[in-house]
């Protein structure tokens, strides 16, 4: 596979991410470097994956489930891939949704605190 190849130090640099957090995508196997001696390149697939971590992550995602998903690809192909991904980003959606109405009913009842705490404030 030809194309782009970046090192350990550049792959960090590009995603933003600590060299702890590469080797451990490395170590649950979400990502395989090609090693020459004892440094590490990353091409094109790597790459691939590796934004679909991040984009994962970002969304909620478990490592464990983006792992599986990832799988889905290498074993059953595009299509089966992407029928699982339409199923898990429902099931997202909805703890997404739920997270923001529990964040916005925290949210109101801090308001309404903080509003009698300078309301009782003004008395004095």
């Amino acid at each position: 596979m030809s194309g782009q190849r970046l090192s350990f130090k550049e792959m960090c640099a590009k995603f933003d991410v600590t060299p702890r957090t590469l080797r451990y995508y490395e170590y649950i196997e979400l990502l395989e470097p090609e090693r020459e001696g004892r440094s590490r390149f990353y091409g094109p697939r790597e790459i691939a994956r590796m934004k679909l971590i991040m984009r994962g992550r970002r969304f909620g995602f478990q490592l464990e489930g983006i792992r599986q998903w990832l799988l889905i690809y290498e074993k059953e192909g595009n299509e089966a891939q992407m029928r699982r991904w339409i199923e898990v980003a429902d099931r997202q959606l909805g703890e997404l949704a739920e997270q923001q109405a529990q964040l916005e009913e925290a949210m109101a009842e801090l308001k309404h605190l903080r509003d009698a705490t300078e309301a009782e404030l003004a008395k004095l």
